[in-house]
């Protein structure tokens, strides 16, 4: 399976930013200052005064393995993460990632891997319970046979700010190729909703 990315939410615009720069002189807006909002909006960004970029959010639903799990979750400041719990339920779909870049003859042979630990994985939690463990913690121990292309569903809660940072470390070159193309197809889909348009070219995207 594929990873996959889907905004399911967006609150503020580029206006929300420079209307939150504009907060300690004054807030009303003119045409005069709509048309400022591209070198206003710029001038913060090459300033470093990044806080306004704060006061809007983005929300997305996401599919992947345990690498790009990881690599979401480093950036905790200003980031909210909340994901599927292998814990508190039984993984069901037994979903996994296989490598878009490899041959297919490798794919096959991971495909096959990842079965079997799925396998191993519902078949251990039935052995456990068998023998007097609690379900709770049959689960909870039984992810030891997944793989790390193990597939979890997490939502990400970025504000625009954490975003850029976001997007400035995984969307780059030596970014591993699976983050890379998160990060890209969540760049594709703000960009879609032209409600940050001077925000993204403040920042180079």
């Amino acid at each position: 399976m594929n990873n996959k990315v889907e905004l399911i939410g967006i609150y503020g615009s580029d206006w929300t930013h420079v209307n939150s720069a504009w907060t300690s002189i004054d807030r009303n807006p003119t045409d005069k200052k709509r048309e400022r909002m591209p070198v206003l909006l710029k001038q913060l960004a090459q300033d470093k005064h990044e806080t306004p970029f704060e006061k809007s959010s983005l929300h997305f639903l996401v599919t992947a393995e345990i690498a790009s799990h990881i690599h979401v979750i480093k950036h905790r400041i200003a980031v909210s993460v909340n994901t599927e719990s292998a814990r508190y339920k039984e993984l069901k779909d037994d979903k996994y990632y296989l490598p878009t870049d490899w041959p297919e003859s490798e794919r096959e042979r991971l495909e096959s891997f990842c079965k079997k630990s799925f396998e191993e994985y519902h078949a251990c939690i039935d052995r456990l319970v068998a023998q007097g463990f609690t379900r709770k913690r049959a689960k909870e121990s039984a992810r030891f046979y997944l793989t790390y292309s193990n597939q979890l569903v997490f939502d990400v809660l970025f504000n625009f700010r954490s975003f850029m940072h976001f997007q400035g470390l995984r969307n780059k070159p030596d970014a591993q190729l699976e983050i890379r193309e998160i990060a890209e197809e969540m760049l594709r889909l703000v960009k879609d909703t032209n409600e940050f348009e001077h925000s993204l070219k403040a920042f180079g995207y």
